[in-house]
């Protein structure tokens, strides 16, 4: 086989993936490299950046080990991950203290407070300044840890982190620096208001660039080590979800995707950019030109389903979903689970909300739980959608369902059957933010951003039964206590 291939990588929560694909998007090959998330106080979530680093690096050790040829023939680099996270490097390019993540809730306060000095501030930015945002946790270091952002040379999100260490660049793409809430978003450069009442200064940002725009070049030293053409050229790539809409297919106005993934949201491409004000959503710019994004988020997706896992003491996630499947356990037979493990972003922008089961019996059982944590998932989906709809984001067409958690066959049915949407599950679902960066990278080099369709898995259509089931649910579900 010849022919160019390209590379992506996706700072994930869980894991680093790097994909190969080949011009017509057919994957070569790929590996990961697992993360782990430390909570040393209540609502805080850190990441040690230099751990994305040693995890890419061994994600990357193993495909050179097991695919040589193809490590020799890739044409670009493409960068995807996970958004919001705060990483301070010092003038000796090491890390400060660890990164502030996406899933932290330490800086609501903060939130507020930018809210009050800074007028108009989710129409300037697409967002109110949540607590996972940036902005607020770069205020909370301001007040609580000021030595950091004094000695921090350089302020990265998790994927640009990795770009410095892979190329030396401090360089941030516009889709994924729009949702550190520090960018006037339709305009598209950093707003110095803004970033004074955060108490840092642009010199302290990375430079801005377009999603498919070369930043730099692989170090020539790491190119060796991985088998890699020197001078290989690293595009800007994108935030998770950008770059998840991109390997997803939706590049067009009113596409849309859920992402079953650590976190669970519900993605929408737009042309134009409407800010929002409410219900724990936000709109920042997409990873496609000429296209904003509006999104829902909900903290725990896939964690709630490791959560429970860990819970009933199952080390396999897949094979207890596969006895949940194999089971045929009917919803009017498990509890009601509300799955705000980590508080909530939308609808209830509140990040002390607190997760519940309710409608226990002596008949449940340990099956009936994590089908319930499913079910709570994709009603809070449906809460995502509610919101979306309030705001004016109109899809069309079925949903691309993406992330770990689309391997499910049940889980797809009842995100259709909570939705009320179709559902499509292609076979390449899984690694959708890394296929995304690396058809950003092909169209760096002047390539088609979309290489080929991607084969269908399967589809889902709204069940009647089940969207009958799940909708009597409902009422318990939104009536849960929540602190």
């Amino acid at each position: 086989m010849t022919g160019p291939l390209w590379l992506g990588i996706d700072v994930g929560t869980s894991s680093v993936k790097v994909v190969l694909v080949d011009d017509a998007d057919r994957p070569v090959a790929d590996a990961a490299s697992p993360l782990r998330v430390d909570r040393p106080q209540p609502q805080w979530a850190e990441q040690d950046p230099e751990d994305w680093w040693l995890a890419a690096g061994a994600a990357l050790d193993r495909l050179a080990a097991d695919h040589p040829a193809a490590m020799a023939r890739v044409a670009g680099m493409g960068l995807s991950g996970q958004m919001l996270g705060v990483a301070a490097v010092d003038r000796h390019d090491r890390p400060l203290r660890p990164a502030i993540l996406w899933n932290d809730g330490r800086a609501a306060r903060e939130g507020a407070m930018l809210e009050r000095v800074v007028p108009g501030f989710a129409a300037i930015t697409g967002s109110r300044p949540m607590a996972g945002f940036p902005a607020p946790k770069l205020l909370w270091l301001n007040f609580h840890e000021p030595d950091v952002l004094r000695r921090a040379r350089h302020v990265l999100l998790p994927k640009d982190y990795l770009r410095w260490r892979l190329s030396g660049d401090a360089a941030s793409d516009r889709a994924d620096a729009s949702a550190t809430l520090l960018m006037d978003t339709a305009a598209g450069t950093w707003h110095p208001p803004i970033l004074a009442a955060c108490g840092i200064t642009a010199d302290q940002l990375p430079r801005l660039v377009e999603c498919a725009e070369v930043t730099g070049h692989l170090r020539p030293e790491l190119a060796r080590r991985w088998g890699l053409p020197v001078g290989l050229p690293i595009v800007g790539g994108a935030g998770d979800n950008m770059c998840g809409g991109v390997g997803a297919g939706v590049v067009t106005d009113g596409a849309a995707f859920v992402s079953l993934g650590t976190s669970g949201v519900y993605f929408v491409a737009n042309r134009d950019f409407q800010s929002s004000v409410g219900q724990g959503m936000h709109t920042h710019r997409h990873g496609v030109a000429g296209l904003f994004c509006q999104q829902a988020v909900i903290l725990s997706a896939a964690a709630a389903l490791t959560w429970v896992a860990d819970l009933l003491g199952a080390d396999d996630v897949g094979r207890l979903v596969a006895e949940v499947e194999a089971a045929g356990i009917s919803s009017a037979d498990t509890p009601v689970f509300t799955p705000y493990l980590a508080g909530e972003r939308t609808p209830h922008d509140d990040p002390g909300l607190l997760a519940a089961f309710s409608g226990l019996s002596f008949a449940t059982g340990r099956l009936h739980l994590v089908q319930a944590v499913m079910e709570g998932v994709a009603l809070a989906l449906a809460d995502c959608q509610d919101a979306l709809a309030a705001t004016g984001a109109a899809v069309t067409g079925p949903i691309a369902l993406v992330g770990g958690g689309a391997r499910s066959r049940l889980w797809a049915r009842l995100v259709a059957a909570a939705t009320g949407r179709p559902v499509s599950v292609a076979a390449d679902a899984a690694v959708g933010p890394a296929l995304g960066a690396a058809r950003l990278a092909r169209a760096g080099a002047g390539g088609p951003l979309i290489g080929g369709a991607g084969e269908l898995l399967f589809a889902a259509e709204p069940d009647a039964s089940l969207a009958g089931a799940l909708a009597a649910k409902r009422d318990r579900y939104c009536a849960h206590p929540r602190r």
